[in-house]
């Protein structure tokens, strides 16, 4: 499992607080004049794999140290509907405030989490990974592949920096178009540490022979149908690593894995998430004298 990217974690709450917070909260303010003691839950609306609790633990704490916050669920745990996943306690007013942004990290990167379970279970029983792509949200990819990977995923490149992926655009500005794969994959080689990855993408079993002679680590199949990759892995008979990519679902991406690929990446884990379905319910202290649903 990747680490908690605790620097990124605290710029994006600072970020999410700025864009908030950054001319008050009126609406509070005019309300509760005075410090209102209060206490909260936030409650797992469905079932889903916990992802963004240290993200909102740390948007409480930016809005006010003196909130007591008790986790009941911790990054990479698996909540039913109905499970508490943390109570906070303190002035109403600041946990107001800090309620929308804590819950769009958590709801967000739960539902990252929580797909990508979903894709991790469909596979269960074959040697494939599944991994994310660097298709995510500008300012959010260490988050984001850090919920893939409490999911059961595997991270892809952070960066552009993390391997050599040649792909059909790389391809289109090659001056000979016939020789594109093969010369492409002769440079990359020259240029690549002996740790990073020459990674080719591949759209024909033409291509997966230019590649092979090539001698890619990793030959992407794009768009290819089970039938087609399968036919490619025999081909590539163990020379290279075999990703695939493109049109995979729920749906089909069982079928996809029984074909023998190493790799299964999936844009959508991070670009179409759903949003967890989350809520967060609050309560002024001076009614928990009698009968509380907080207990």
């Amino acid at each position: 499992m990747v680490a908690l990217p605790a620097v990124d974690i605290r710029r994006a709450v600072r970020k999410g607080l700025e864009e908030d917070l950054g001319q008050g909260d009126i609406t509070t303010t005019a309300l509760f004049p005075e410090p209102t003691p209060a206490r909260a839950k936030i409650i797992a609306q469905q079932p889903l794999v916990v992802a963004g609790m240290a993200a909102a633990i740390q948007t409480f704490i930016a809005v006010d140290a003196s909130l007591k916050l008790t986790p009941s669920k911790r990054d990479g745990s698996h909540a039913k509907t109905g499970d508490v996943l943390l109570r906070i306690e303190g002035d109403g007013r600041s946990i107001l405030m800090a309620e929308r942004v804590a819950l769009n990290f958590l709801q967000h990167l739960s539902g990252i989490a929580t797909l990508t379970s979903h894709f991790c279970h469909a596979v269960h029983g074959y040697p494939v990974h599944i991994m994310d792509t660097r298709k995510t949200l500008p300012g959010w990819r260490p988050l984001q592949k850090w919920a893939v990977s409490l999911g059961g995923g595997t991270n892809h490149r952070m960066s552009l920096g993390d391997g050599i992926l040649i792909k059909d655009n790389h391809l289109a500005l090659m001056k000979n178009k016939k020789t594109a794969i093969l010369t492409a994959c002769r440079m990359a080689q020259v240029a690549a540490s002996k740790d990073k990855p020459v990674i080719v993408e591949v759209e024909s079993l033409s291509e997966v022979r230019d590649a092979l002679h090539g001698k890619a680590d990793i030959i992407l199949l794009d768009n290819m149908t089970p039938a087609r990759v399968k036919q490619a892995v025999k081909l590539i008979g163990g020379r290279a690593l075999v990703e695939v990519s493109g049109g995979i679902t729920l749906k089909n991406v069982r079928a996809m894995a029984a074909v023998g690929p190493d790799r299964i990446s999936i844009g959508a884990l991070t670009h179409s998430a759903p949003a967890a379905t989350l809520s967060l319910v609050l309560e002024p202290r001076r009614q928990l004298r009698g009968p509380s649903s907080f207990g």
